[in-house]
């Protein structure tokens, strides 16, 4: 009986571990992003996690034929790294801490390019959809990104 008892509950541990390792690991992978002001497709993140943090890189660009196709970074602030330098291969996702308790990553930033604006973020999935918050204190955005399966 003691050995079911430890077989059992050493199985329902291992669910319940597998179940939060997969909520924190769905968010990473490759999404599109989409503007909340044009509705248009703008690039594709490739978000990972890396010493336990997790982070966002722009690994492709759907540019229209009027724009930069290689744009940069001019409108960084002169003090951050990314100031002038390619979009395509940018961290614009920084620092982000999982939370366990509302199954979310925050405390980190997000960087708008063409903006050169840096954001507190919180992330998290909401019916298969990213939802990306960007904010400054009380005033916040939030963009839907969704899964990319296409080409790099």
């Amino acid at each position: 009986m003691k050995r079911l008892f430890i077989l059992t509950t050493s199985l329902i541990f291992l669910l319940l571990t597998n179940l939060l390792f997969a909520q924190h690991e769905d968010i990473t992978g490759l999404w599109k992003t989409i503007d909340d002001e044009t509705g248009r497709v703008k690039s594709v993140v490739k978000i990972y996690i890396k010493d336990g943090k997790l982070y966002g890189d722009v690994v492709k660009l759907f540019r229209l034929p009027d724009e930069d196709p290689d744009p940069v970074c001019d409108k960084c602030d002169d003090d951050d790294p990314r100031k002038d330098q390619k979009v395509l291969g940018m961290t614009v996702i920084t620092d982000m801490e999982y939370d366990e308790d509302d199954n979310e990553w925050e405390d980190g930033e997000i960087l708008d390019p063409k903006k050169g604006k840096v954001y507190d973020c919180k992330l998290w999935l909401e019916d298969g959809k990213l939802q990306v918050r960007g904010y400054i204190m009380f005033f916040y955005r939030t963009q839907e990104w969704l899964r990319y399966d296409g080409d790099i």
